[in-house]
């Protein structure tokens, strides 16, 4: 049985977290395959707004088993907190909730570490969550970490001192004025751990893999977004792990071979959250109304979010990489009201039109270019099929789908998920 994946094809926020959940009816297992609690998948439905961090977006679906995959990395604290979220819904979190012993765990000094190096980095800083993931993933890849599956052995809290004195004395090397009480954050990390080890722990690429054999219907839920990924996004100002498709196959133990629809997901414009470059920012009236409008601000951090015109050039580089094979739009109900609309078509790199993503972004040496579209009036979020969709919503369609040459099956009009128009 094939595994499906759904990704974030832009800077992340793309609202994965609601499509998931109007997917899950269709799927025995939910699996999040990468990112820490940085991010932030919202849901909304019955007049309740729901955030999840870690736990994947399937959770609410009493048919669905949902798997932390072992690419994840797991802060205890944030974790706990989610659970204690969910003990108001009748969830059978034993059964439906599964973490993978290889999946690595976010210390307190972790992130302390985070904090450390931002400050360090001054005015270079990368803007960082603080959250401790790219220190942990920086353990993992030097073989330092600790794991889910530790937790399970007599000497776990003897490596647990080890790493957070190593974490101690990189703190004070970076000479920075960091304050914190140590004592006091591994109270409630420890108290964390005590109701983490209550949870259902597996060996999740086996557990996968007699999943296929069973022919049980399995979607991949990645985090963040395609632009953030550590290899293929816009460097240095990307999160630490791939968020790209190849990040499923590490990130579950899911063979190339038995990947099956690879569902992209977009905003009908675009966002992006902390530092780095974004060609088709927005500094003006129309910046304003869409981050006003689409209320955008990071699900996690609270952060206002930048806001810009549809950057096509940059979302077919994610298609490419990726292997899209459906497109889904998000937020179409934003674009209401504008008279004009604006996508990015390619980019005049160093004195040259180009239409692929280069090796630097960064606005000294490019510059959007923009095709413009007739925008529509009509208020989006009450209608329930495409048949109601306004004429020039339906041509900006038709023109992503020529240039992506991917087909757009989803379009979302509000955040609720009954807010889905399928195409």
């Amino acid at each position: 049985m094939a595994v499906d994946l759904l990704l974030g094809l832009q800077w992340g926020d793309e609202g994965k977290g609601k499509i998931v959940d109007v997917l899950t009816k269709n799927y025995d297992i939910i699996a999040r395959f990468q990112g820490g609690p940085n991010a932030g998948h919202t849901l909304e439905f019955d007049g309740i707004k729901h955030v999840l961090h870690t736990i994947p977006s399937g959770i609410f679906h009493k048919n669905a088993v949902n798997i932390v995959g072992n690419g994840v990395v797991i802060d205890p604290v944030i974790f706990k907190k989610e659970l204690d979220n969910l003990e108001q819904f009748d969830l059978d979190i034993q059964a439906k909730l599964l973490i993978s012993r290889k999946a690595h765990l976010i210390l307190p000094t972790h992130r302390l570490l985070d904090a450390a190096s931002e400050a360090a980095k001054g005015k270079a800083k990368i803007g960082s969550t603080l959250k401790g993931i790219g220190p942990t993933y920086m353990d993992k890849t030097g073989r330092n970490g600790i794991r889910i599956g530790d937790l399970e052995l007599p000497d776990w809290e003897e490596k647990y001192r080890s790493l957070a004195n190593k974490h101690e004395a990189i703190i004070k090397f970076y000479d920075v004025d960091v304050q914190y009480d140590l004592e006091e954050l591994e109270k409630e990390f420890f108290d964390a751990i005590e109701r983490l080890k209550q949870l259902t722990f597996i060996d999740s690429e086996e557990y996968i893999f007699r999943a296929q054999k069973e022919g049980r219907s399995i979607l991949a839920e990645g985090a963040q977004g395609s632009l953030l990924d550590i290899d293929f996004g816009t460097y240095p100002f990307v999160t630490s792990s791939n968020t790209t498709a190849a990040g499923a196959c590490t990130g579950l133990g899911v063979a190339p071979n038995s990947i099956g629809e690879v569902l992209g997901i977009f905003k009908a414009y675009t966002t992006r959250v902390g530092s780095g470059p974004f060609p088709t920012e927005l500094f003006d009236e129309d910046g304003e109304t869409l981050g006003r409008v689409g209320n955008e601000f990071g699900a996690t951090t609270g952060r206002k979010r930048r806001c810009g015109w549809l950057d096509l050039v940059a979302l077919k580089y994610a298609v490419q990489i990726n292997g899209v094979t459906q497109l889904m739009m998000m937020k179409a109900d934003v674009l209401s009201g504008f008279e004009t609309l604006k996508v990015c078509t390619a980019y005049k790199y160093r004195g040259e039109l180009i239409d692929h993503l280069p090796y630097s972004i960064e606005s000294d040496v490019l510059e959007p270019v923009y095709t413009e579209m007739p925008g529509w009036k009509e208020d989006l979020t009450g209608i329930d099929s495409e048949a109601e969709f306004p004429e020039a919503l339906s041509k900006y369609i038709a023109f992503l789908e020529k240039e992506l040459d991917v087909p757009v099956k989803i379009v979302s009009v509000g955040p609720d998920r009954t807010q889905t128009i399928m195409r």
